[in-house]
């Protein structure tokens, strides 16, 4: 029986740093102390973020009716 061996490349992954926002920032709603991620662009918590509907793709059928 004769053994193979798999080579495989080293995962390089992104120099790049992720994007950081201000510190210690505040949920933009009137009376929510919560304290937003350095990491999240929005200026309000996820309980208070207005809704944001995804964009469809595709067409739409219609029926004969």
């Amino acid at each position: 029986m004769s053994e193979t061996a798999v080579k495989g490349q080293r995962f390089t992954g992104s120099t790049r740093p992720p994007k950081t926002y201000e510190k210690k920032r505040v949920c933009a709603q009137k009376g929510c102390t919560t304290t937003l991620s350095q990491y999240n662009r929005r200026d309000w918590c996820y309980a208070h973020a207005p809704t944001k509907y995804p964009r469809l793709r595709g067409r739409i059928v219609k029926h004969d009716d």
